[in-house]
């Protein structure tokens, strides 16, 4: 085998050309070939229409920013690496991945931590020829931002800004081209309630890289500090016709979520919330409504070059009850304006799964649907892995690569499994449907080591289903089906006080002929039920484990913020 023919997965396309030569050998490590996914909508776009939400699964927190006729879009990922999809699009409508903003092990300074930490709500802006993106490294190193001229990259190493306290920093260039930086912050003084929190704002020098001034409080406690609002947060600045401006998340990213609009005539204020927020809110809808749309919140504004506004915001679609294994999505609708004031959604109304599409020009369809009947397959024929793949936390080793002229994804077995907090060799793409399946043929070499690898819906180290296939001697011998095992705590492996655990008990075990060296693996999903397949020398897929759960997997047994993904690993 030749060893240039290996390309390193996480590389920018320069770094790859040059480092290819030096690919590690792959000879013991487990292949994977075919990756497939395939979803069902839950209600299909009409012509003329667009559907919601327009980037179907985990994509929580989206900001969005025009630049003459292009817009692009961003999109928190936790602890998932490469980290902040950004996207491009000409329609408000079709989008396309154009790359990750942190996609860099240099720019994602965090080990061992939780899902849920990572990166928070980023924010993207335009200001005279450069993108700026501004965020949280929760668990890292707190607020920070990067640059780029090119959105698709390279984006900067991080400027960090330790005196910016809190989350969800906002990012403002007034008419005079001053900088100011916003964030969901501490409250002056100790905190009245659970979840009052202060929205801060200071001027800052681009330039020097410093802090101007003192820091100001634009809005303490919510909209009514009276009725204790809790978790005003995620806060967009703006200023338009004159006015400034603040529009912020409150409620908490469950079910109270809704986001609400405050205005001045000055940029540090004072801030009047409008009498007639929230400004879009699914609270106190019907729970037995059809086709529901909840949690709907940190949202982000944008005007065409027609002069139409949309908002875009996260909102999650349950399968039933609360729960969603599809996370926090990215949906979109059309803004009014009353009497100076915008609105996403009339109060109690539903968020509609079909919309008139914004009176712009048709763009180019995106090489994969992202929302609707979203249909791919991965032949792992290229250099790079598509920009939809993704890891569990920061890579501290080559320990992935692609052959392309053998159409096969090498994963390289090590001691991190998916249930402890490390650097597993796992790479997933995201659930986008609530109807659903992924598969994907799994192989191994004549020299792969000892080594157990397979296909896993993953929502955290405690929460995952499993297909495990054990290799021996270079041989598949055993297919199981595992559930997680829902215990707290799991760190990562390394000395006597942190010990890998012991794998949930099989749901189900079946032996392989012998000499299997290949097997197909299969997940569906069909709203609250979960089913296992593997199919080796058969005509059919064989089910493991029965019908399970899906709700095991959900926001609201697993907890978190992020939704689940579909992917690879393998483990010593």
């Amino acid at each position: 085998m030749v060893r240039s023919a290996f390309t390193a997965v996480f590389l920018s396309a320069a770094t790859s050309a040059v480092l290819a030569a030096d690919a590690p050998d792959t000879s013991t490590w487990v292949g994977f070939s075919s990756f497939s996914y395939s979803g069902k909508p839950v209600v299909s776009a009409g012509a003329g229409e667009y559907g919601n939400p327009i980037v179907a699964g985990f994509y929580p927190d989206p900001s969005i920013c025009r630049v003459g006729e292009d817009y692009y879009l961003v999109n928190s990922a936790f602890n998932y690496f490469p980290s902040i999809p950004i996207w491009h699009s000409k329609d408000l409508v079709n989008w396309e991945q154009i790359g990750n903003v942190i996609d860099r092990p240099s720019q994602f300074a965090i080990n061992g931590q939780a899902m849920s930490s990572g990166t928070y709500a980023p924010t993207i802006r335009y200001h005279e020829g450069t993108f700026y993106m501004i965020n949280t490294l929760v668990g890292g190193i707190g607020n920070f931002y990067v640059t780029a001229t090119d959105p698709a990259g390279p984006w900067s190493e991080p400027v960090r800004l330790p005196s910016v306290g809190g989350i969800d920093p906002d990012i403002f260039f007034d008419d005079d081209g001053k900088c100011f930086i916003l964030s969901c912050d501490d409250p002056v003084g100790p905190p009245q309630y659970e979840g009052h929190r202060a929205i801060k704002i200071q001027q800052y020098d681009l330039a020097k890289k410093e802090f101007v001034g003192e820091k100001t409080v634009l809005v303490n406690g919510g909209t009514d500090i009276a009725k204790e609002p809790i978790w005003c947060e995620g806060p967009h600045l703006y200023k338009i016709k004159g006015r400034y401006y603040l529009m912020c998340a409150q409620g908490g990213t469950s079910v109270d979520h809704t986001e609400v609009i405050f205005r001045s005539d000055s940029l540090l204020g004072p801030y009047v919330p409008w009498d007639k927020n929230p400004i879009l809110s699914a609270v106190g809808l019907p729970a037995d409504r059809a086709n529901p749309v909840t949690c709907t919140g940190h949202a982000d504004l944008v005007e065409t070059q027609n002069g139409e506004w949309f908002a875009v915001f996260l909102a999650c679609q349950p399968y039933e009850g609360n729960y969603f294994n599809t996370g926090r999505q990215t949906f979109m609708l059309p803004v009014t304006w009353t009497d100076g004031w915008p609105r996403i959604l009339e109060p109690d109304t539903p968020v509609p799964l079909t919309v008139k599409n914004p009176n712009l020009p048709t763009g180019k369809a995106a090489s994969v649907a992202t929302t609707g009947a979203i249909s791919f397959t991965d032949h792992f024929d290229s250099e790079k892995l598509a920009f939809r793949w993704i890891g569990i936390r920061r890579p501290d080793s080559q320990w992935h690569a692609i052959n392309p002229s053998e159409k096969t994804l090498y994963l390289e077995p090590r001691r991190d499994r998916i249930s402890v907090q490390g650097n597993p060799s796992y790479l997933g793409v995201r659930q986008q449907n609530n109807t659903f399946e992924c598969a994907v043929t799994l192989k191994a070499q004549p020299k792969t080591e000892d080594c157990t690898a397979g296909l896993a819906a993953f929502q955290n180290e405690t929460h995952y289903y499993a297909i495990n296939v054990k290799i021996e001697g270079g041989k598949l011998v055993q297919v199981s089906a595992e559930k997680a095992a829902d215990t707290a705590g799991r760190r990562r492996f390394g000395g006597a006080q942190q010990q890998q655990p012991t794998p949930a008990p099989a749901l189900a075990t079946k032996a392989l002929p012998e000499n299997t060296t290949s097997i197909e693996l299969k997940i569906e999903g069909d709203g609250a039920v979960m089913r296992l397949f593997y199919k080796a020398g058969g005509a059919d897929f064989v089910q493991l484990g029965g019908d399970l759960e899906s709700s095991f997997l959900s926001t609201d047994v697993a907890g978190g913020f992020q939704g689940v993904t579909l992917g690879l690993f393998t483990y010593e």
